[in-house]
């Protein structure tokens, strides 16, 4: 694909109007764009059109290219800047380099973030964590395992993801938690933080610095099913690397991941047991090598171009804990303590119930537990009670 040079405000209007039409089948809107020169052109000569689309797409294209549909483009845009969003046309400065390079890049995406679309795309590598909505326990682990293990290496990188339930969501928030930039890509319009119960989150992702939300679809689209396998594309195209945490051998993660393999990117896969079903997608692009099995996080950072990353968290969280509690409390309660505080560093999200669970203890004591650490300093508690390390040592008194 080369790139249309500059983006004057009738050109991205024209490339807004022509994503409308074009958005299922762009690489017709793309052909059409180069070979009249510019999308401006597109609205100009009705004649050239209709021989560049040929006898297949002339009759469906044609009559919708119009004045009219590039008058609703222009009032669209300016509703969108008015709501605090922008709109990439393909070739403008902040358009991902990557989705570029793909056979079927969009022609524009409708963009909603403080920070500059170029801050956020340009400078770090980005890596797509995606997988089942169905997320096992397993998986939710090894998602916050994964992605805190690239928050400390040496180059940190945007982690792309498409805001639905399980790992998706799991990964924008590990990202958050971690001070990762994190970029949500729809699959409704901008206006539509969907699914409703992630909605904190994407308005979360849409706030803080160096985070985005992106979809090529125009404000107004509704969630439906083809616009999720239409959007994947778009995860696959913008990132270098795609981790597949865990999937079913049908489904978007495993779209996703095979989508970034035909594009030439490296694709990386959570192994899991053989006989659960939301494993038997990571475990058979693992046979087929289409993905790298995913073993040692040290490893894994490396080979994402990453450089060496600090996994020194385990050890030193531990050793922290039981220096700052031995002289603090009774042999018991020291020892009960530093097992909660390790159930949670392994388990990162376990709730209190489930910590009551795994280490057969009663609510009243894991609480007073879980709150002693909290106002230590060792662990974070959220609103549902789902307990996480902190990597900061707690302040000395």
């Amino acid at each position: 694909m080369s790139k249309i040079e500059g983006a004057p405000f009738e050109e991205k209007v024209a490339l807004c109007a022509l994503n409308r039409i074009f958005g299922f089948e762009p690489k017709i809107g793309l052909r059409l764009v180069e070979t009249l020169g510019s999308a401006t052109a597109v609205f100009k000569e009705p004649g050239e059109v209709a021989r560049a689309l040929g006898v297949c797409s002339r009759n469906r294209y044609a009559p919708l290219i119009t004045g009219s549909a590039f008058e609703s483009a222009a009032i669209e845009l300016e509703c969108l800047e008015r709501d605090g969003g922008t709109f990439l046309g393909i070739g403008e400065e902040g358009y991902p380099a990557l989705l570029m390079e793909c056979e079927d890049p969009p022609l524009g995406l409708y963009y909603k973030g403080i920070s500059p679309p170029r801050d956020v795309f340009e400078g770090l590598p980005q890596v797509a964590v995606v997988g089942t909505r169905g997320l096992t326990y397993y998986g939710k682990d090894w998602c916050g395992r994964i992605v805190q293990a690239m928050s400390r290496a040496a180059i940190k990188p945007l982690i792309v993801s498409g805001l639905a339930l399980g790992v998706d969501v799991t990964a924008h928030k590990a990202a958050l938690d971690a001070g990762l930039p994190t970029v949500a890509v729809m699959a409704t319009g901008i206006d539509d933080l969907y699914p409703s119960r992630n909605k904190d989150v994407g308005e979360s992702i849409a706030s803080t610095p160096g985070c985005a939300l992106v979809t090529d679809y125009p404000p107004g689209t509704a969630a439906v099913r083809i616009n999720f396998l239409r959007r994947n594309r778009i995860i696959a195209g913008i990132c270098r690397a795609t981790i597949l945490v865990e999937s079913k051998i049908r489904g978007g993660g495993m779209m996703t991941a095979r989508l970034a393999a035909s594009y030439g990117r490296d694709v990386y896969a959570l192994p899991g047991r053989i006989d659960d079903p939301v494993s038997q997608g990571c475990n058979l692009l693992i046979r087929e090598n289409v993905a790298e099995q995913i073993g040692d996080l040290g490893e894994l950072i490396a080979k994402l171009g990453l450089g060496k990353a600090d996994m020194s968290l385990k050890e030193d969280f531990r050793t922290e804990v039981e220096v700052y509690y031995k002289d603090r409390m009774s042999d018991s309660d020291y020892e009960n303590v530093v097992r909660v505080a390790l159930a949670v560093k392994a388990h990162r999200g376990i709730s209190v119930d489930e910590l009551c669970a795994k280490l057969k203890w009663t609510y009243s004591h894991v609480s007073r537990l879980v709150t002693t650490l909290e106002c230590d300093g060792f662990i974070s508690v959220d609103l549902l009670q789902h307990c996480c390390a902190r990597t900061k040592k707690p302040s000395p008194e």
